[in-house]
């Protein structure tokens, strides 16, 4: 029979059961095979279709995708792809690219760990929930594991990402298999101090303002999420609250957590508050996102004195078409065009040795 547990929870908990081997499942969200129309095309099908995507009934959403978003969005989408493709020797999306390249060093990592005597082997697969490699065949590497330990990679909870990756991984599991899921790792101090190193060796030294800019939602994704259904966004302050209620929304409220994310950072790296901001992007449609929008907060920063940028978007873990396309290439422009001097886009994390080593941590937890 499948199992599986899905807790708040802290990754020391997260141990393997005694006795059986575990797997670790890495999952990314995708990208075409290649920039071209075709190809985004279908991805942009299966990924919009998604319910946890577009959240509005089958007809409604195959009537927008296939009808308003599906005859225009693919060729300017493959632009885009064109302009951040890997080229040479190593050819390919930069996310899978970097997505591979991270399960090569973390097996690697793993793989020495077992060789010392003290650590069973662990066996790592890696998959996409949109795109290939899939979830099924990223599940078919770990038939022999009695337990799959899945670590979606997104540090924040959106139904949009880890509820369907989590959905997805469950419908592939095998019967006598149990499905172990690493929690939402948004403030895990692990995280948050790799995370906040991997920023220090690329912020430059006379940078005015780091922006946090994080991937958008609609307001709407918050309340359905919202647990009490009386808390995410009735208050303009809801995100800060502490009480018993508000704790409960804030374990899948995607906006509180990106919050926290940056706070801690900010206190690891000693950035005051004037020295940072939040804002989201890749809005999509005309109902209310996040805000505040980050083209906006671009184009108004200069106005503002802040002539030197430096930007992140922590809600990645490896670079990808929102990073070095919408971030490097539209946004460095937007501020540029607007005024700024200087604008340094932090890698993400990708294949960071410390993130290697905070995973393989995860994996490894007693």
């Amino acid at each position: 029979m499948q199992t599986s547990t899905d807790q708040a929870t802290t990754p020391a908990t997260l141990a393997p059961q005694t006795g059986k081997k575990r797997g670790v499942l890495l999952v990314n969200l995708g990208s075409p095979e290649a920039p071209t129309v075709p190809a985004v095309r279908r991805y942009l099908n299966e990924f919009l279709m998604d319910p946890e995507v577009i959240d509005l009934p089958w007809p409604v959403r195959r009537l927008l995708v296939s009808c308003f978003i599906l005859p225009t969005r693919p060729k300017a989408s493959a632009e885009a792809y064109d302009s951040i493709w890997r080229k040479g020797e190593q050819p390919g999306s930069p996310l899978l690219h970097h997505s591979k390249v991270f399960t090569s060093a973390l097996r690697e990592t793993l793989a020495q760990q077992a060789m010392t005597g003290t650590e069973p082997d662990m066996p790592v697969a890696l998959a996409m929930r949109y795109g290939q490699p899939n979830i099924a065949s990223g599940m078919a590497e770990l038939t022999d594991c009695d337990e799959v330990f899945l670590i979606t990679a997104y540090p924040h909870h959106a139904d949009s990402t880890r509820t369907t990756t989590i959905a997805a991984a469950r419908e592939a599991l095998g019967a006598q298999q149990q499905l172990t899921i690493m929690p939402p790792f948004y403030e895990s101090p692990d995280y948050i101090r790799a995370l906040a190193s991997s920023i220090r060796q690329t912020l430059p030294d006379n940078f005015d303002h780091l922006l946090f800019s994080y991937h958008g939602l609609p307001e709407r994704h918050l309340t359905k999420a919202d647990p009490t259904n009386t808390h995410c966004l009735q208050a303009p302050n809801c995100c800060e609250a502490t009480s018993e209620n508000a704790k409960t929304a804030h374990a899948t409220c995607y906006r509180h957590q990106v919050y926290a994310t940056t706070q801690a950072v900010c206190e690891t790296l000693g950035i005051t508050g004037d020295q940072r901001s939040v804002s989201f992007q890749s809005r999509l449609g005309r109902t209310p996102w996040l805000t505040p929008y980050t083209d906006k907060v671009l184009e108004d920063l200069p106005k503002k004195g802040i002539k030197h940028l430096a930007v992140v978007c922590p809600a990645f873990v490896a670079d990808n078409l929102e990073t070095l396309e919408e971030m490097g290439i539209q946004g460095r422009k937007t501020f540029l065009d607007a005024g700024g001097e200087s604008f340094t886009l932090v890698p993400c994390m990708n294949e960071h040795p410390e993130w290697v080593d905070v995973v393989a941590g995860w994996c490894r937890a007693r």
